[in-house]
């Protein structure tokens, strides 16, 4: 079962002025970075708001750090904006293979690391309405209920 917006991916040039757009306009601070060498981006997690599951709801900035990695050809295609819309859940490996038998293409065989030591995969777009989907089991809920950053 699908229990929140987990975040919503927004690929950009500049990591750094992104986060301090969001941060002077909003006001959001980031809550954590890190860098994913197998996605190849930079990112920047921006803690919204805690949602009724324990968990929270964010922005994720994403900077490629290659053109190309996924989302260096993606930004390259589309320019800044909006990538992905991701729902938590509380386990990715049933709703995957739920949605799988919806007829959606799931696009990893096996969920992988994302951010925060989250296990995740994504729906194709072109099931999805043109919406890259992605599926998001948090680590420990209490993982993310602290600030921490990794660079």
């Amino acid at each position: 079962m699908l229990t929140r917006i987990d975040h919503i991916g927004i690929a950009c040039t500049d990591l750094d002025a992104t986060v301090e757009f969001y941060r002077a306009t909003y006001g959001f601070e980031v809550f954590h970075t890190e860098v994913n060498e197998e996605q190849g981006v930079r990112e920047a997690m921006l803690r919204i708001n805690g949602t009724d599951d324990g968990g929270a709801s964010y922005l994720q900035l994403l900077e490629p750090t290659r053109e190309d990695s996924a989302v260096g050809k993606w930004l390259a295609k589309n320019g800044e904006g909006v990538h992905h819309i991701a729902f938590g859940t509380a386990d990715v490996d049933a709703e995957a293979a739920g949605i799988r038998d919806k007829g959606v293409r799931v696009l990893y065989d096996e969920p992988r690391r994302g951010s925060m030591d989250s296990r995740i995969t994504f729906l194709h777009p072109k099931d999805c309405h043109g919406v890259l989907t992605e599926l998001v089991t948090s680590a420990a809920t209490s993982g993310r209920g602290a600030e921490h950053t990794d660079h």
